[in-house]
């Protein structure tokens, strides 16, 4: 089926079997009734519908994001700077009473029309952005460094990738997007404004390298300088040299399945207790979000435990 692509949106991306579409509402439409005809003619009771596509270039949050009814008004109105083609998708899936799941970093779902539409339409919304490398590796190094008290000065990251992501970050207006979910992480686990002498000052720095040569292969470097008793300082090299979609894969899966469970069980708006799977968890205004993943793998545990009736166990003689 034709895609819902804004050239706009990925300046890298060229693409040729695409929706022509007069609005972002005619736009949803398009799409609402393209999640129609795949659910009849693949005869499918329930679907969930992930977004796996490009990083779209930055947009910040904006009045028009602020209800569904603004939401709902912008697109009509065709305003494209502010509507993107995942959002499109986020409002149709939604409206069609599918599951949503934001892969990327984009704005999209995160926002408070679209929560409001997912608790309106009792559906469930999760993301955004998979977990799977070099930012997996920080939410367990990270809570180990704040756990044994380790003080850390700074934090270089850098990636080398070649498939098509890589090509579309490698344009900054794309980069932008994935760099504030990347740089989001550490911060949120150290608590830097309650252990200022240990984390206070951290020089976090995230670089993302176009080399086609690595095709779908990835690596992720990470330098990272710390300190301990005394303030003597040590280093921490990680090289971390991976499969983009072989790590991606069983996530996309994991939070199909846990979605379609959650839609079950009469669970709607933003799933928390799958931040485990992702990079940037969504959240309201009135929470912050975990990162620390031995936190967000206990989130899950506990939600699957009091969907059967389990409580926790004791470890205690």
């Amino acid at each position: 089926m034709p895609a819902a692509l804004d050239h706009n949106f990925a300046k890298r991306l060229n693409g040729t079997h695409i929706k022509n579409a007069a609005t972002r509402w005619d736009m949803v439409k398009q799409l609402r009734e393209d999640i129609r005809n795949f659910k009849a003619a693949n005869n499918c009771d329930r679907i969930v519908v992930l977004w796996a596509a490009s990083t779209e270039i930055y947009i910040p949050m904006s009045e028009e994001h602020k209800s569904l009814a603004s939401l709902e008004k912008a697109m009509k109105d065709n305003n494209t700077e502010v509507i993107s083609p995942s959002m499109c998708y986020a409002y149709a899936a939604i409206a069609e009473g599918a599951p949503f799941i934001m892969g990327a970093p984009n704005l999209c779902v995160d926002i408070p029309a679209m929560w409001e539409f997912s608790k309106k339409q009792n559906i469930p919304i999760a993301g955004k952005d998979f977990k799977s490398g070099q930012t997996l590796m920080k939410t367990v190094l990270a809570p180990m460094f704040k756990t044994r008290m380790l003080g850390v000065s700074g934090w270089f990251s850098t990636n080398i990738l070649g498939n098509r992501d890589g090509e579309v970050l490698d344009q900054p207006e794309n980069f932008k997007t994935k760099e504030v979910s990347k740089l989001s992480v550490i911060d949120n686990i150290f608590e830097p404004e309650k252990f200022p002498d240990l984390y206070g000052d951290v020089y976090h720095k995230v670089r993302i390298n176009y080399y086609p040569p690595r095709k779908d292969n990835k690596e992720a470097w990470d330098n990272i300088d710390i300190f301990g008793w005394m303030g003597y300082p040590m280093e921490i090299k990680v090289n971390f040299l991976c499969r983009d979609s072989i790590l991606a894969a069983p996530i996309a899966l994991d939070l199909v399945i846990f979605s379609d469970l959650a839609m079950r069980a009469g669970m709607c708006g933003i799933q928390t207790w799958l931040s485990f799977f992702c990079k940037s968890p969504m959240h309201d205004f009135e929470h912050q979000p975990v990162h620390d993943l031995f936190q967000q793998w206990r989130m899950v545990k506990e939600t699957l435990r009091n969907m059967v009736g389990e409580t926790a166990p004791s470890y205690l003689d």
